[in-house]
């Protein structure tokens, strides 16, 4: 490998922070080259294990007032709206546990009908019967429009949380941390400056949380490195962030797709995903996309720069909602996929505590 290559390998092993330009200049290589550079990164961080863990996604309301330009997902109408019941949110938890799952992630909509009580109450009433799930809940802006709705901040909604049995904090809403792509795709959801607030305050009770890119729609090269400098200073100020997961946007059924016709190529995926791991020195964790991939192209991510496959995802409603076609990934599926490409494998927890090997 040149040098001028090889050093990336090392600025990335010391921690040394990438300029912007060295960064954006990863765009010009040939993938190939991106990908031994990230392949590398990550064979001398995490080794070759490739971990998963067992889970479901629980959308408890899809009722938003942000309407964002790139989710198929919200209600178009009241009529469409729903809120689940605290009696269904148990039974799709107690479903889950009964097949081994660990995490139980809930997100949803900007629903002005729900209030804080609200989510203390399901929480300590899914901690009472569930208490070893991780609740790995409640993305930054859903907790900036809690507390704007309660009129009240941050750190009072977070820590009121934590004490109903939140356990970590998904890092939807991201999209990309532009404003100037942020006002064009999401104009009525929290800037990106909040975005990053949200996250440092749970960091700094203890909330430990992932951190996520959508692209693949409007932003550029230049927006994409902004988003992995704010993620990677961030990081460096709370080493709160446990993983990264960038995935690209799928345009069917939404606003956007009079602009995006068509999700972005595989080696567009397998690029931003290798540029991620060398940009992000200080996040061990990189995982790959196989909801939005597949698992053909989700175990070549495992040598650009990935190291977990992510969750077999019990249920998935959002991107499902976009008119892809889903269905859960079964241990044994991905336990044989990585073992195909000669890669160990491990169930761990949400903050990567190995459970299993296979």
């Amino acid at each position: 490998m040149k040098a001028e290559l090889s050093e990336y390998i090392r600025k990335n092993f010391e921690g040394e922070n990438l300029s912007f330009d060295e960064a954006l200049d990863l765009f010009s290589l040939p993938l190939p080259v991106v990908g031994r550079i990230a392949d590398d990164i990550r064979e001398k961080r995490c080794g070759d294990l490739v971990t998963f863990v067992i889970d479901r996604n629980i959308n408890y309301t899809n009722v938003c007032a942000s309407k964002c330009k790139f989710c198929a997902f919200y209600a178009r109408n009241r009529e469409e709206g729903y809120i689940l019941s605290l009696e269904e949110i148990l039974k799709k938890i107690e479903e889950a546990v009964e097949v081994g799952a660990t995490q139980i992630l809930m997100q949803g909509g900007l629903n002005p009908d729900i209030g804080i009580e609200w989510f203390e109450y399901v929480f300590s009433e899914i901690k009472k019967k569930f208490p070893e799930v991780q609740l790995h809940a409640l993305s930054p802006p859903e907790i900036h429009f809690l507390a704007r709705h309660e009129k009240t901040g941050i750190r009072d909604i977070l820590e009121r949380l934590k004490d109903a049995g939140l356990d970590s904090l998904p890092g939807g809403g991201a999209e990309i941390l532009s404003d100037r792509v942020r006002k064009q795709i999401s104009p009525n959801k929290v800037d990106s400056s909040g975005w990053l607030e949200v996250m440092r305050t749970a960091h700094e009770i203890g909330l430990k949380g992932s951190a996520t890119m959508m692209f693949g729609h409007i932003e550029s090269d230049e927006d994409i490195v902004e988003h992995l400098f704010k993620i990677r200073d961030l990081q460096s100020e709370t080493a709160g962030f446990t993983a990264f997961i960038p995935w690209t946007f799928q345009p069917e059924r939404t606003e956007l797709y009079s602009t995006v016709k068509q999700p972005a190529p595989a080696t567009r995926y397998l690029q931003v995903l290798a540029v991620s791991r060398i940009v992000l020195h200080n996040i061990r964790n990189i995982q790959a996309s196989w909801l939005t991939q597949g698992f053909d192209v989700a175990c070549l991510a495992l040598f650009f720069g990935a190291n977990d496959f992510g969750g077999t995802m019990l249920e998935e409603n959002v991107v499902r909602a976009t008119g892809k076609p889903f269905q859960p990934a079964r241990v044994e599926d991905i336990v044989r996929a990585v073992k195909s490409v000669g890669r160990p494998v491990a169930q761990r927890t949400t903050l990567y505590e190995i459970l299993r090997h296979y």
